[in-house]
């Protein structure tokens, strides 16, 4: 633990913090573990799955599921970047994690956070095509316009997430390190730091809040001119077709900008721990476990083409 000394002023640099989590007893300590394994075990089961069944069912081959694949992938990593160390440190003392590992932690998570983000954008911008305008969709929506969209979400999650972990840990921790939260994230590093937190909270609030109304406002925009197109059409079969699969993802959109706009874009979200270890319970592992389940069992091709595994599975 390094220290550097000035005069009659001493200040101490932490080579290590110390990931408090949920304070509590034994019991509530193995009940909470048991939660926190289940939801990821049932993450990583669900969302494999359904990259599965994408990838093996050409009825499946399309830009919607193309989208969906990718978000299953972006959940599984996003969920697992923290709930192994979560769950590890439940049977730890210490709870350490290393400078370098909090650093790379809020990196991955920032990235995949802001990355699924963006591909709910996308995925609603794809809806509004399909919908909206048909004839145009095959071509608007290509191989390659649909592997730019995707590439756009990461580059848009990596400027982020940059931008976040470079400025948080050019802060100096000198007076804690001890971390109010399960995993490393923006507000409880501010809540430690010694030095003046006001650009990174700027930059939190604003980047972030940026972010989150900007797509909001895309899938809104897109959703208002779905729902015009549904109230003209004709066929009750198709309005429910259509209903089904826009009410799937605006379940979905609902959860994950509801808890973001809770964590991040509100002032004020850096005062309340308690608050924002819930939150991030919900965002971290909730929400990647209910996306394949909401995406699976609203959707008919999802089923059918479950079913059609199931069946290949059987004759094998």
């Amino acid at each position: 633990m390094p220290s550097h000394r000035n005069g009659n002023l001493s200040m101490v640099y932490f080579q290590d913090f110390v990931l408090e989590g949920f304070e509590s007893g034994l019991e509530t300590q193995a009940l909470l573990f048991a939660v926190f394994l289940a939801l990821y075990m049932v993450t990583v089961l669900g969302n494999l799955l359904m990259i599965i069944v994408i990838t093996l069912d050409a009825h499946l081959h399309s830009p919607m599921y193309f989208f969906l694949k990718n978000l299953s992938f972006v959940d599984l990593c996003y969920s697992s970047v923290i709930a192994p160390n979560a769950l590890a440190n439940y049977f730890s003392s210490s709870k350490v994690i290393t400078f370098a590992g909090c650093a790379t932690q809020l990196f991955f998570f920032s990235l995949l956070g802001t990355t699924e983000c963006f591909l709910l954008g996308v995925m609603a911008y794809d809806r509004f095509m399909a919908i909206c305008s048909p004839l145009r969709y095959p071509i608007t929506m290509c191989q390659s316009a649909c592997t730019r969209l995707v590439l756009g979400a990461y580059c848009g999650g990596c400027f982020n997430s940059v931008v976040q972990t470079s400025f948080t840990f050019h802060l100096p921790f000198c007076s804690s390190n001890r971390i109010n939260h399960f995993f490393c994230d923006v507000p409880p590093l501010l809540q430690i730091a010694c030095g003046n937190t006001a650009i990174n909270e700027l930059l939190l609030f604003g980047i972030c809040g940026l972010i989150i109304v900007g797509v909001t406002f895309v899938i809104l925009i897109s959703y208002g001119y779905i729902t015009v197109t549904i109230l003209r059409m004709r066929s009750g079969a198709g309005r429910r077709k259509v209903f089904s699969t826009c009410g799937s993802h605006m379940t979905a959109v609902t959860l994950f900008f509801g808890t973001a706009f809770v964590m991040y874009a509100q002032p004020g979200a850096i005062g309340s721990m308690e608050q924002g270890k819930v939150v991030s319970v919900f965002y971290t592992l909730v929400i990647p476990m209910l996306n394949p389940l909401i995406y699976s069992l609203r959707n008919k091709d999802v089923k059918e083409a479950l079913g059609r595994l199931g069946q290949k599975h059987m004759a094998i």
